[in-house]
């Protein structure tokens, strides 16, 4: 659907040179969304795998230790559509300070995209509200690295940015001047907040990422803290108990459509468009989600009885693979002291490990040694390796 664009531009002037920017209206949509049959049942199809997904981490064993890799690989898809380099491997020995042949910038940014994540989810669980504030604390994890410093970690910007082009006047779009922040910042988080009316969940995230991108409100790191919005909203609102998802391998994958509809609202206000997408992305990626984690915990369980035949060393083995399970890639130092074993005790029980085809040396020295689960690690990096290309045949609104 075409409609009025949901804002306003403005002429603005920097260095003697005027330029028109953009000024969104406060959501939700007006005219409102037409909801057709087809975007409905995109909802309710992401809905019915957002459930699925999130049965994942109550029922499935050892769900947990799924997660830590769950939300690195969000973390290195959203920094990848940004145009980092640093692949898991790469981030999981940075992980470990284990740097030779590691892009040490990009695996520095990626980390800090992890923890940012893990900021907020922790502050969420301690009762803190969904909030700008929050936005700004995770925004300053996100750009504690060199990087970084230099565009005001945790801080609203006081200046103009732009997308595309080399200044204003030519950029292929202008979010809010800096004295037009506050206003739309409120007005964003009362959307949060459910004002002025209330919203369904998924639907507001959708809402939320586009007005969020659009608003633009920090000198560096949007579209990363968008897209770890969106989890952290349905977090928030109880989709999902813990943060197992990963839109940002679908995001990836269709990487110029996902553009191409932030920017469909903006010139045209097709709001239409972007939920189908957004919602077909939900879906694939909980679904995604489901199967790998499946896989994960399926693989473990048969090497776990596999080290069933090892006896009386079968009880350190099981402690050494539900470490690697956190950190598929670790020293035998970190196994040793995840596990609770001793130098010893790790030693011969990676012999075991190793003899038996779990898990490969990628180090051949006699101190801190590297060990990777490499079939663990295969399995999460499938999805990152054989992402989809972007598809054209999204032209039209759904029926």
């Amino acid at each position: 659907m075409h409609r009025p664009p949901p804002g306003q531009t403005v002429k603005v002037s920097t260095q003697g040179e005027p330029f028109t920017a953009f000024v969104p209206r406060p959501l939700p949509p007006l005219p409102p969304i037409v909801w057709s049959a087809g975007l409905r049942r995109r909802f309710d199809d992401a809905l019915v795998a957002l459930g699925r997904l999130d049965a994942v981490s109550a029922m499935l064993p050892n769900a947990h230790l799924v997660l830590y890799s769950f939300v690195r690989k969000e973390a290195v898809l959203s920094s990848q559509i940004e145009g980092t380099q640093s692949s898991l491997s790469d981030l999981l020995l940075f992980e470990i300070d284990q740097q030779p042949g590691v892009p040490l910038d990009d695996a520095r940014e990626v980390s800090r995209c992890v923890a940012a994540m893990a900021h907020g989810i922790e502050r969420l669980r301690g009762g803190f509200p969904l909030s700008l504030r929050l936005l700004r604390e995770m925004h300053g994890v996100l750009l504690d690295h060199p990087r970084g410093r230099g565009k005001s970690p945790g801080e609203f910007r006081r200046s103009q940015v732009w997308l595309g082009g080399t200044r204003p006047g030519n950029a292929v779009f202008v979010p809010p001047p800096a004295d037009r922040l506050g206003e739309c910042l409120d007005a964003f988080e009362r959307f949060l907040h459910d004002e002025p009316e209330p919203t369904p969940p998924l639907v507001r995230a959708a809402l939320a990422h586009v007005q969020f991108e659009t608003i633009h409100p920090f000198l560096d790191g949007n579209g990363r803290i968008g897209r770890l919005l969106i989890v952290l909203e349905l977090v928030a609102d109880g989709l999902l108990h813990e943060p197992l998802l990963y839109p940002s391998l679908f995001f990836k994958a269709h990487r110029a459509l996902y553009y191409e509809l932030l920017n469909e609202v903006r010139v045209n206000g097709d709001w239409e468009r972007w939920l189908d997408f957004f919602a077909e992305a939900v879906q694939a990626s909980a679904a995604q989600a489901v199967q790998t984690a499946q896989a994960l915990l399926a693989l473990v369980a048969a090497d776990r009885e596999r080290l069933a035949a090892l006896g009386r060393a079968a009880g350190s083995a099981w402690a050494l693979l539900d470490a690697l399970q956190r950190q598929p890639v670790s020293t035998a130092t970190a196994l040793g002291k995840a596990a609770g074993l001793t130098p010893a005790t790790v030693n011969k029980t990676l012999v075991h490990l190793q003899r038996l085809g779990i898990v490969e040396e990628l180090t051949a020295r006699q101190r801190g040694r590297v060990f990777a689960y490499g079939r663990y690690v295969a399995l999460l990096n499938a999805e990152l390796e054989t992402a989809a290309p972007p598809q054209a045949r999204r032209k039209k609104g759904p029926r």
